[in-house]
């Protein structure tokens, strides 16, 4: 296996601390508003490095952090709280923002197919944990108390800026927007591992500890949790290519500080996805979730199969022009596997072939394109016979998690359709265009596409 290790800057052989079994801490959401699919980017490619392991033959344990409190506006030391903005936003409490976008997130992250992972802590469930790290931290003489907070001194450790290839000029304050001086701080990189209510007074979600009442740092929570979960050593971390600085960067100083030996070998990040405004955030443009796709019509899953035919660490154009072609393609596949006959006995030969195809793909690094081309080789190839055809397909889809052989609802007849587009044009006749467009994805979603003329609505079937 070949993974892209921004630690070394160059793809690696993966090799595992302990033979036959792998660790994997990936970054969760700060639910403090709904996931956007660019985030949702990111999880599938952290779930097709899971199946990949999976389907590899290794025994993967994952983590993953639920960010509830402690991430500020400016994903530094600045700012408000991400929670504390939401709760005013919304006039709840900081509790119930994260337990409604926390659901929210999981009807998402579960309606791509993504696999839970092993173990889903939030990050108020491990204050202890977060301590512990800072208590032997200033014990060491790497963390310091200055304005009440507790901040980790950079100039402590050797390497801190390993990660980002020792370009701190562009990373200090003054340069990265949002990032206010703090005069508290030895050195304005230097970074918050506790803040206490001196700061923030009317944080709702604090605790004791011997550094004051107050609440742990974004970075911190990451660490605490992974440690505390997986252990002293990690086989690979994962993540946005956002967070490479300050975040991840932060938590290899405060782990190896702590731990006092190498903490992660192999760390992986995957690329924005865009849109026609640039890099997808909350904050411009159509606000687009899952939920919001699949309200529109579209299958989830024709989202998923787009990122795959994308690589993780190439930035990727989200267009509904491209999502209608991923849709229709999928329909496509799963149409015409639907028709495969299960006739014949296992070809082993061709099996072994085309299964060490797919997992040369996979193994390049996640190239789940070229594992989908071998997908189509297999569907286009007469030699192999139906069993052994449906046989590679099952198989491949426990990486793909694509349904694959899940045949599509079919409307039985024309006039079902016809009841159909009548419905929709009452409802914009009645200006119940929300109605209307519902029936038109509901009928794009079973494969019936909607033409309409000068005469009134016909129809075609998808794709041709």
């Amino acid at each position: 296996m070949k993974l892209y290790n921004t630690l070394a800057r160059k793809i690696e052989e993966f090799i595992p601390n302990e033979e036959g079994k792998v660790k994997i801490y990936t970054c969760g959401p700060t639910v403090y508003h709904y996931a956007h699919i660019g985030n949702m980017r990111n999880y599938i490619g952290h779930d097709i490095l899971v199946r990949t392991f999976d389907f590899l033959g290794y025994q993967v344990t994952r983590a993953m952090n639920i960010t509830d409190v402690g991430h500020l506006t400016s994903d530094s030391d600045s700012g408000e709280d991400k929670m504390e903005v939401a709760k005013k936003r919304e006039n709840k409490t900081a509790y119930e923002i994260a337990d409604f976008y926390t659901d929210a997130f999981f009807k998402d992250f579960y309606a791509l197919n993504n696999k839970q992972p092993d173990i889903v802590s939030p990050a108020t469930a491990n204050i202890d944990s977060y301590i512990r790290i800072i208590e032997k931290l200033i014990k060491d003489d790497i963390a310091y108390q200055s304005g009440g907070n507790i901040y980790f001194d950079i100039s402590k450790v050797q390497d801190y800026y390993c990660l980002t290839n020792h370009q701190e000029d562009k990373m200090v304050v003054g340069v990265r927007d949002g990032v206010e001086f703090d005069n508290n701080k030895r050195n304005q990189a230097d970074f918050a591992l506790w803040f206490t209510t001196s700061k923030f007074a009317n944080h709702e979600m604090v605790w004791d500890s011997p550094f004051g009442t107050g609440y742990p740092g974004w970075h911190i929570e990451c660490s605490g949790i992974s440690i505390k979960y997986l252990g002293e050593y990690l086989d690979i971390h994962g993540g946005g290519v956002d967070n490479i600085f300050p975040h991840h960067t932060n938590e290899i100083a405060q782990s190896e500080a702590y731990l006092g030996h190498k903490w992660c070998n192999y760390w992986f990040h995957n690329e924005h996805l865009l849109d026609d405004t640039g890099k997808m955030s909350k904050s411009h443009g159509e606000f687009l979730t899952v939920s919001l796709l699949a309200d529109k019509g579209y299958d989830p899953l024709s989202f998923r199969f787009l990122c795959l035919n994308s690589h993780y660490r190439k930035q990727m154009l989200f267009s509904y022009d491209s999502l209608n072609q991923a849709e229709t393609t999928l329909k496509k596949i799963r149409n015409k596997i639907a028709n495969i006959n299960d006739s014949g006995e296992l070809d082993n030969e061709l099996y072994a072939s085309y299964i060490a195809s797919f997992k040369n793909a996979l193994e390049d690094d996640l190239n789940t394109a070229n594992a989908i081309s071998v997908l189509y080789e297999v569907l286009k190839d007469d030699r192999v016979n139906g069993h052994t055809k449906l046989a590679l397909l099952e198989k491949f889809d426990s990486v793909f998690a694509l349904e694959l052989l899940k045949e599509d609802e079919k409307l039985e007849n024309d006039a079902e359709i016809m009841a159909l587009i009548e419905k929709r044009a009452e409802a914009k006749k009645n200006k119940d265009f929300e109605l209307a467009d519902s029936i038109r994805a509901d009928l794009y979603q079973k494969g019936i596409e909607l033409v309409d003329t000068r005469e009134g609505t016909t129809y075609k079937i998808v794709g041709s």
